[in-house]
């Protein structure tokens, strides 16, 4: 058997490269994390404690809503959307496409996206503590102890109350997600 043949799946179609799709998940996580990075160290910059508690809320809340969509793709089930498809409904399409690609869809919410806001999340922390430490001339490990359990309770609670609705709901998860989809045109 022929390196050709040994690329091609049992259906004669040409078989997904593992390490090209690990490729541009590497891509695509290092230019969203600087994005993101960016985007947090310069909404940091000489603010005060309610601009930090409002970008570390919302790399928790992207965190915890990417990780329910990369659950409720690989939770649902095409045949309503396939239905809502030839009945011409706006996103249907999407839909499908979504779970046809579940797996990718999943990493890069789950894996790209969730890790990233995890890793941002937690160095916007940091920038509290040490602002919390500063302001109140402490060096106390316990304000660091306490921001990172709060923190970590929050982003962890919320992604299993995410992942509950995301199983339950996972068609009108998908669907949400794919009608925004076809609104930005990004189903195409």
């Amino acid at each position: 058997m022929s390196d050709r043949d040994r690329s091609k799946d049992k259906n004669g179609g040409k078989k997904k490269s593992g390490r090209g799709w690990a490729l541009r998940v590497f891509v695509l996580a290092v230019v969203l994390s600087a994005l993101l990075s960016f985007f947090s160290t310069t909404a940091l910059e000489g603010t005060g404690y309610v601009v930090a508690a409002l970008v570390l809320a919302v790399f928790i809340g992207l965190g915890i809503v990417f990780d329910m969509i990369g659950v409720a793709v690989t939770a649902a089930d095409p045949k309503p959307f396939h239905s809502m498809a030839a009945h011409k409904e706006k996103g249907a399409k999407a839909a499908i496409r979504l779970l046809q690609n579940a797996n990718q869809v999943s990493s890069v919410c789950n894996d790209v996206v969730g890790d990233i806001c995890g890793i941002v999340s937690g160095s916007t922390a940091a920038v509290i503590v040490t602002h919390l430490q500063r302001d109140l001339s402490t060096t106390s490990v316990l304000i660091s102890i306490g921001a990172t359990a709060l923190i970590s309770g929050i982003t962890i609670g919320g992604k299993a109350l995410g992942k509950t609705v995301a199983i339950n709901q996972c068609t009108s998860v998908v669907y949400r997600v794919a009608r925004i989809m076809h609104a930005l045109h990004l189903s195409r």
